[in-house]
């Protein structure tokens, strides 16, 4: 109906009005992007993706992952738990090195297709953020509350016989480590930003190899933690769980910047287009503010009477 009218119109002689709508038109086009794609005959700005293996083979290694632990834990078998890991991360590494190429692929990351991303990672951040959430959940439950840790005649937090770290050792380090990567790796944003290719390589760098003091100064503190994970009651169970899955996103998140530090030395980034570089601080920025939470509650709020110190 709508293109009788505006044949209609062109049709009647009525040559301005035609001439306006073409232009509303043109200008909406331009508007979400220099090229758009086809479906149906309408012109729309969202990428429709080609056809990939990666979903199924992904969901078969998931599927063999979570198999292979039944096995490792019930039968002692790691073959298909390796297995199903290879596979998965196998995936992550093809199916992010197509959509690295599709960004590079002139029309296809329209703006309307880099604000759904965007909406994407701020939902993925968003559910991590919930994540952690039940780590403290579970923390305040028996801190604020500790007549809910079973076989404790007087309940206190950190229950009897747990001795806790020197929040101000080796933790306050690591504090001063990712707030230290926080500032590293805005500058290596705002050099992007500016153009600025050479101080923008160089934060990166710099964040990264704050990245990996991080997990290593985290490693020694866990082999010298004065508990343990297996047997040793909630404490250490609410602290393994929380301050280990915070470090594991520290080694997703450095892993982030090592492929972004690439892009960056080959030249992948812009002022203008630059979401992946910006996914990664984000992500970096959700993991600096977790650990201030894990150490302002968990290692400080929680001291108990501190271990020694080790040799």
């Amino acid at each position: 109906m709508s293109g009788r009218w505006y044949a209609d119109l062109q049709k009647g002689g009525n040559r301005d009005e035609a001439t306006a709508v073409r232009e509303r038109a043109h200008m909406s086009s331009e508007t979400h992007g220099a090229t758009l794609a086809e479906a149906s005959g309408l012109k729309q700005p969202y990428h429709l993706v080609d056809p990939s293996p990666w979903p199924l083979i992904g969901a078969a290694g998931g599927g063999m992952t979570v198999l292979g632990i039944i096995f490792a834990a019930r039968y002692a078998n790691y073959i298909l738990l390796a297995l199903g890991a290879a596979v998965v991360l196998g995936v992550m590494f093809f199916w992010w090195r197509d959509v690295l190429k599709e960004s590079r692929t002139a029309g296809l990351h329209t703006p309307v297709v880099r604000l759904g991303l965007r909406y994407g990672m701020v939902l993925f951040i968003t559910s991590e953020v919930m994540f952690f959430v039940g780590f403290f959940w579970a923390y305040f439950f028996y801190a604020l509350m500790p007549e809910h840790v079973l076989d404790t005649a007087n309940p206190t937090w950190p229950p009897n016989g747990v001795m806790t770290f020197d929040p101000f050792g080796l933790p306050f380090l690591n504090t001063m480590i990712l707030l230290l990567s926080a500032t590293t790796i805005t500058w290596a944003h705002h050099a992007l930003l500016e153009g600025d290719r050479k101080s923008m390589v160089q934060g990166l760098v710099l964040t990264v190899v704050l990245g990996m003091c991080f997990t290593t100064f985290q490693a020694l503190e866990y082999s010298h933690a004065p508990f343990r994970f297996s047997g040793g009651g909630i404490y250490p169970s609410v602290f393994f769980l929380a301050t280990g899955f915070h470090g594991f996103h520290v080694i997703v998140g450095t892993c982030f910047l090592i492929v972004c530090t690439v892009r960056a030395i080959r030249g992948d980034f812009t002022p203008e287009r630059h979401f992946g570089f910006e996914a990664a601080a984000w992500y970096w920025h959700f993991v600096d503010v977790v650990w201030l939470f894990l150490f302002v509650f968990i290692y400080w709020y929680g001291q108990g009477v501190t271990a020694p110190e080790w040799p």
